[in-house]
């Protein structure tokens, strides 16, 4: 009876501790990482002889420190100057960066730059060199970043010799350059472990997502479109912070195109600036997110098909319905203790978890050196850094908790590009304790004066 009694216990202990993690990320990791596999031993695109003209275009808001070396790159890229033209869209920003633009027209003769402004935003910047765009492709990057010497060439090339792709988001990667030249152990630490998620969250996630049909978002450093599909959508939306979401929705929901990953066009943004940065930018992205789904449920776009064919149903309900119970159950481990299972267990049952964790990480990591077989130092320094690969999952559980405080504010206030720091929540959570105290303390003096009869 005893036995009985321990084995079912234990079976409970098992299937609701373990089995939810297994089912819902470390299994579907595994096939992924099979998946991908399989592409990495395919041959990369041929090349073309014949380059057609393309757009580059930049918006620039106070980009002086960056503007500079994202146009070297540009100059410097394998793709015939000739045949770039390049919108730098200033939207309101206030620094030196024409003098930049000025600096870069007379070292960079054979590139042909052109300066517009644009009302404030993003979204309207993108929108005026729309229209003023030439060439075949349109191809849009950010200007704190710089681009790989061919990866231009490599996002043409994918175009030319695939009539069927219309639309494909870069490989976005934080620069190893000024992520070795950090000062402090902790952050140079941090920005090699973030290093590690873009790695693995386009070689990978979005590498798996193209395979599939599946990307929820284009990626907002660096996208490229036909200059003939993205004509044909309603351009980028100005209501929201998350504008290439909502050109992504509306290329798959309006259009019926597909959105594909260019995995060997890389783009080079600045790594972490610090942790207060990093709590901000992941809480935009979520919040992106949230508000774009939003806006396409009201217009019942998620009604043409049904949960298992409907790819952004399904990462909604996984990426944001499910955080709920997911809180509930890192929470329910302290409860596990109260119901007399003993510590080991719950300990060992969470070193389990991370084990498979870490196991599925690794599966991704051997994905990603295959995919940048072409990418030989690169792929020389993603090698080196398998210890920060072993703490990504730890680094996931901490940006989960930020994506969470996401959901939690997108709720309670409209998204904006100016969101609060961990600081500020710090400061306003002191605060708000200081005053609760103070009114408890306040409570307790007079309760104990009448006691007194003063």
């Amino acid at each position: 009876m005893n036995l009985i009694n321990y084995l079912s216990s234990s079976i409970v202990f098992w299937m609701a501790w373990i089995i939810i993690p297994l089912i819902m990320e470390i299994i579907p990791a595994v096939w992924e990482a099979l998946v991908l596999l399989r592409k990495g031993f395919v041959k990369n695109d041929n090349n073309i002889s014949d380059f057609p003209e393309i757009t580059v275009i930049i918006p620039v808001y106070n980009s002086a420190s960056t503007l500079y070396g994202c146009l070297e790159s540009i100059y410097l890229s394998s793709y015939p100057n000739d045949k770039i033209k390049i919108m730098l869209v200033n939207n309101q920003g206030i620094d030196n960066s024409f003098q930049i633009y000025r600096q870069c027209q007379n070292e960079f003769k054979d590139l042909s730059l052109l300066w517009l402004n644009a009302k404030q935003g993003k979204s309207k910047a993108l929108n005026l060199a729309l229209f003023n765009s030439e060439g075949k492709y349109i191809i849009h990057i950010d200007s704190d970043g710089k681009l790989h010497r061919d990866a231009l060439k490599n996002v043409v090339t994918r175009f030319e010799l695939n009539s069927d792709i219309h639309c494909m988001t870069g490989s976005v990667l934080t620069d190893p350059e000024l992520i070795e030249s950090t000062n402090g152990f902790l952050m140079r630490m941090l920005r090699r472990i973030e290093f590690c998620e873009y790695c693995q969250a386009f070689f990978a996630g979005r590498n798996f997502q193209s395979e599939m049909d599946s990307i929820y978002t284009l990626s907002g450093a660096f996208s490229a479109f036909r200059k003939s599909t993205i004509l044909k959508t309603q351009l980028y939306n100005t209501d929201t912070i998350c504008e290439d979401t909502h050109v992504t929705f509306q290329i798959k929901k309006i259009l019926k195109k597909k959105v594909f990953l260019c995995e060997n066009a890389l783009f080079f943004v600045d790594p972490i600036e610090s942790f207060n940065k990093l709590y901000t930018q992941r809480q935009r992205w979520q919040r992106g997110e949230i508000e774009v789904a939003h806006m396409f449920m009201d217009r019942n776009l998620f009604a043409d098909k049904g949960l298992f064919s409907n790819h952004a149903l399904r990462f909604l309900i996984y990426d944001h319905t499910f955080a709920f119970p997911r809180m509930i159950w890192y929470f329910a481990l302290i409860c596990l203790i109260f119901m007399n299972y003993s510590l080991q267990l719950v300990a060992g049952s969470l070193v389990l978890i991370l084990f498979l964790y870490i196991l599925s990480a690794f599966l991704f990591y051997f994905d990603v050196l295959l995919l940048l077989k072409q990418f030989r130092e690169l792929r020389q320094y993603y090698m080196k850094k398998w210890y920060a690969v072993a703490l990504l999952p730890i680094f996931n559980f901490i940006v989960f908790w930020i994506r969470f405080a996401g959901i939690i504010n997108s709720i309670k206030s409209d998204s904006s590009w100016r969101t609060k720091t961990l600081t500020d929540e710090w400061k306003g959570l002191t605060k708000v304790l200081y005053s609760d105290f103070a009114y408890i303390s306040k409570f307790i003096e007079k309760m104990k004066s009448r006691y007194n009869n003063e």
